[in-house]
């Protein structure tokens, strides 16, 4: 069939690969995040954040978590911080 989009096994990332791409959007948003003055955001910051809710669903398909990375907002970014510093689980910072 032509124009088959569909990934065939040879053609799937491994898990390091994977983490490597997950790492490096997760980088390019929080590099996004520095050129409007948020200059303190790292990659792990933006995946901490995005995979947040992945706790309670488990980890979705790779194309809903660079949809989640690509689309993070810094509203969201900044109400994930605030609610996690109420919790007291940015201990970190």
């Amino acid at each position: 069939m032509e124009g088959n989009d569909e990934l065939q096994p040879s053609d799937e990332l491994n898990e390091a690969e994977l983490n490597e791409t997950i790492e490096r959007l997760c980088r390019s948003k929080a590099e996004e995040f520095h050129l409007i003055g948020y200059d303190q955001v790292s990659g792990a910051d933006v995946w901490e954040c995005v995979s947040d809710k992945y706790h309670k669903k488990g980890m979705p398909q790779l194309h809903v978590i660079v949809n989640d990375i690509l689309s993070l907002k810094v509203t969201q970014f900044m109400n994930h911080i605030t609610l996690n510093m109420y919790r007291g689980d940015m201990s970190k910072r």
